[in-house]
């Protein structure tokens, strides 16, 4: 059993130091965990942390999905088999730059919901969440023989919000679920974000990843007793399209995590293995800006994106074995992966027959009313002289034609809200939900063409809305009434198939498209985009067969190169300056 004491924690009564490292079981393909978790025992840590995503698990109302990729238990049980004990983190609000921070969009469609804080709906649907997590949870605590070592209670809560009595229920809706092992919060160590986020009765850690002194010392203002632990060591940072890809020294990070551990403190590396935000589930940020977070979530962690370990693992696990006991062997440099072509064909364009049934509307419905992603809209234009389109906000890229012919594309991050139509004629705008908000009040907000949307002074009416099922992108194919098209404007289906002799990691270059989605055997990659820094998309090897496989690919914007190439390795863009 876990306990704490005075300044340890303390496992069967003896202290206990927790060397953990964060790996999302939700962003590693279910047949790489065991791989991942073993490079994590070899590296020298006794523990894996993970987050729970209550968006993956409960995509609808009344749903709980455990199956693939979101197999909690299994993940669980490959930990305990590997000798390793567990932290989950379920929130609810997770952060972890995943879409709406982990919170099911459909919460937000009841008016008046009081999201992270003591509401009756928002409190019955968490306890509802909860249950079935902890049901997987409660048999598998260290102190039933099972891996599972501390539960966290909601997630930087100090940054968003100050509700005591919520936190308190969260932490009893967890303890009445069987749990008792320790609970615990986790802040950054700055005292007003400690004193809203604490919890009397739970143990507060920190998250940082510089400073550590400093950082130890704040954190010990507001826990005058108890293990010091840093639940969140920030050894790198995530990226956003447009921008750097960011990466922290290798000797300075090393350093930091040696300082740490010198305190005597307890750690959590953020992230061990960052893993990949496959399909839609990438969050973004909005401070003013909004900037949408790429598809790789490498994050400069010790064990890259495809598990391969880096010099940063080497150095850290130098560092750890001066406090503790490190395995002798060591994981070997990951192989290349084959380099080979593909000619895309069989072109299927949106705009001559959207993949999807109609509905209409007097006024514009946003993304959420539709329950959709990506959304095709038509209406008619009356005016032939030339005429200003205008939307109240674009939540978050719209591509505008004309009869057939591109506008132009109204952005989020710029700030776009008009643009001229050169006359009148049949208006088609196709609205693409690039990640929600996953930081700070924004979260939660309706997605599409928040309106009006007008013509002048006049509110556009009469819609016809189309929702682009993703998910049967893949199988477009099989539809025997559509024809193979030209190449031409607008978004466009292409498809692909490669050989295979051995099913390793790929990467898929993307340089030469545009922006859009790609599919390998069904499975969804990821988003691309031209603007990098991300220029590939990993491929597990799990994904693939020897033999022939099948490639997929949705292409939103222009491809000046119809071909896939799958390289030897990642390209996620230029360094941070």
């Amino acid at each position: 059993m876990l306990e704490i004491g005075e300044s340890d924690f303390l496992l069967d009564g003896r202290p206990f130091r927790i060397l953990s490292g964060a790996l999302h079981y939700f962003r590693v393909h279910p047949d790489s965990w065991a791989d991942r978790i073993e490079k994590a025992r070899l590296m020298g840590l006794n523990t894996i942390e993970t987050y729970v995503p209550w968006n993956a698990h409960s995509p609808r109302p009344g749903t709980f999905d455990t199956a693939g990729m979101l197999d909690l238990e299994r993940f669980l049980r490959e930990v305990a088999a590997a000798g390793l004990y567990a932290i989950v983190r379920p929130g609810p609000y997770i952060c972890a730059e995943w879409d709406n921070g982990g919170l099911p969009a459909w919460l937000f469609r009841e008016p008046g919901l009081g999201v992270r804080r003591y509401e009756p709906h928002f409190m019955a649907a968490v306890q509802e969440y909860l249950q079935n997590v902890l049901r997987i949870v409660e048999p598998l605590q260290v102190s039933a023989g099972g891996p599972v070592l501390l539960v966290q209670v909601e997630n930087e809560y100090g940054a968003f919000g100050d509700d005591p009595t919520y936190l308190k229920a969260v932490a009893e809706i967890i303890r009445g679920a069987g749990i008792t092992v320790p609970l615990v919060t986790v802040d950054q160590p700055v005292d007003a974000m400690l004193a809203a986020g604490g919890l009397d009765g739970v143990l507060r850690t920190g998250s940082f990843g510089s400073r550590v002194a400093e950082r130890l010392e704040t954190l010990r203002r507001h826990q005058p007793t108890g293990p010091l632990m840093c639940m969140e060591f920030w050894d790198g940072w995530f990226d956003h399209w447009g921008g750097p890809h960011h990466t922290t020294s290798v000797a300075e990070a090393a350093a930091e995590l040696d300082a740490l551990l010198a305190a005597g403190a307890s750690v959590n590396i953020y992230m061990l293995h960052g893993g990949t935000n496959f399909g839609l589930t990438s969050g973004a940020n909005d401070k003013g800006v909004y900037r949408p977070t790429i598809t790789s979530y490498d994050y400069d962690a010790p064990l890259d994106e495809a598990g391969h370990p880096t010099l940063k693992y080497h150095a850290f696990r130098e560092v750890i074995s001066r406090y503790a006991t490190v395995p002798d062997d060591v994981p070997a440099a990951g192989a290349a992966a084959p380099e080979t072509s593909a000619a895309l064909a069989d072109p299927r364009r949106l705009l001559a027959d959207p993949w999807g049934s109609w509905s209409e509307h007097v006024a514009l419905p946003t993304l959420d009313e539709l329950d959709a992603r990506l959304v095709l809209f038509r209406t008619e234009v009356p005016s032939q002289d030339p005429v200003l389109l205008s939307v109240g906000e674009v939540r978050d890229r719209a591509y505008v034609f004309l009869d057939g012919a591109p506008v132009g594309v109204l952005d989020r991050e710029r700030h776009d809200r008009a643009l001229m139509l050169p006359h009148g004629g049949h208006l088609e705008i196709l609205v693409e939900d690039q990640g929600r908000v996953n930081y700070g009040q924004r979260i939660g907000e309706p997605k599409g063409l928040i309106g009006p949307v007008r013509l002048g002074a006049h509110e556009l009416a009469d819609w016809s809305a189309c929702v682009i099922d993703l998910d049967g992108v893949p199988k477009l194919w099989d539809d025997v009434d559509l024809t193979p098209d030209a190449p031409g404007v607008g978004p466009t289906a292409w498809r692909a198939s490669f050989e295979v002799g051995e099913p390793v990691d790929h990467f898929l270059s993307t340089v030469a498209w545009g922006k859009g989605f790609a599919w390998v055997n069904g499975f969804n990659l990821g988003r691309y985009w031209r603007r990098g820094p991300q220029h590939t998309l990993y491929v597990p090897g799990p994904l693939l067969h020897p033999g022939r496989n099948d490639l997929v690919v949705l292409e939103l914007d222009v491809m000046a190169d119809p071909v896939a190439h799958f390289v030897a390795g990642p390209s996620l863009g230029p360094l941070e300056l």
